[in-house]
């Protein structure tokens, strides 16, 4: 077995039997009690709280099942698991990702989301000066973007197709057909574009 390996396990072997003697004290277990609850002896539950013997899986199970605890309790390696959600404060303003519109000119935006390892969905907020827009030269990918002005308007072209979208409307469209947009009024335009990677 590579070192590496072995340095990576060898904490979580070695905290198990600690992790054991703090259940069982918090329990209020001595270790008979705890012998007859689990059907383990009490010198082998000894031997692992002093971590001179490695439990078997079936022993660990049995302690874990007397102890009240999951079986990660005694196994896991102490970091916090990764939140369910992602939170991303108002304050925490992140630039636009640089592939969401590479040839934008007159706007700026902010990243409200960006797709990750667990996540499709992302999201931009922008503001588009008058003349301002995206470029037409905006990447072709699998996927989806839902588009909602909040002020102004903008001008939206998708594969041929064009569109006025004033505040409050929403345009839908594959990001695998040409599609880019432009602020042809006087009056800067506020969107946020929401996209679902393919």
């Amino acid at each position: 077995m590579e070192a590496a390996e072995r340095n990576a396990w060898e904490p979580i072997v070695g905290a198990i039997g600690p992790k054991v003697r703090e259940a069982r004290q918090a329990l209020g277990l001595s270790l008979q009690q705890l012998a007859a609850r689990a059907e383990v002896s009490a010198a082998a539950i000894h031997k692992v709280e002093r971590s001179d013997m490695v439990p078997t899986i079936t022993t660990l199970l049995k302690l874990a099942g007397a102890l009240d605890r999951p079986i990660a309790h005694f196994v896991g390696d102490g970091s916090r698991p990764r939140p369910v959600a992602t939170l991303v404060r108002g304050e925490a303003h992140s630039p636009t990702p640089p592939d969401w519109a590479p040839a934008a000119y007159g706007v700026e935006g902010r990243m409200l989301a960006a797709p990750d390892a667990r996540f499709r969905a992302g999201g931009v907020h922008a503001m588009v000066e008058p003349g301002g827009g995206s470029g037409d030269t905006r990447p072709l990918r699998p996927g989806e973007e839902l588009m909602l002005v909040l002020e102004g308007a903008l001008q939206v072209d998708v594969a041929g197709e064009h569109y006025r979208l004033d505040a409050g409307d929403t345009l839908h469209y594959p990001t695998d057909r040409p599609h880019e947009w432009r602020n042809a009024g006087m009056e800067p335009a506020s969107a946020v574009w929401f996209t679902v990677r393919g």
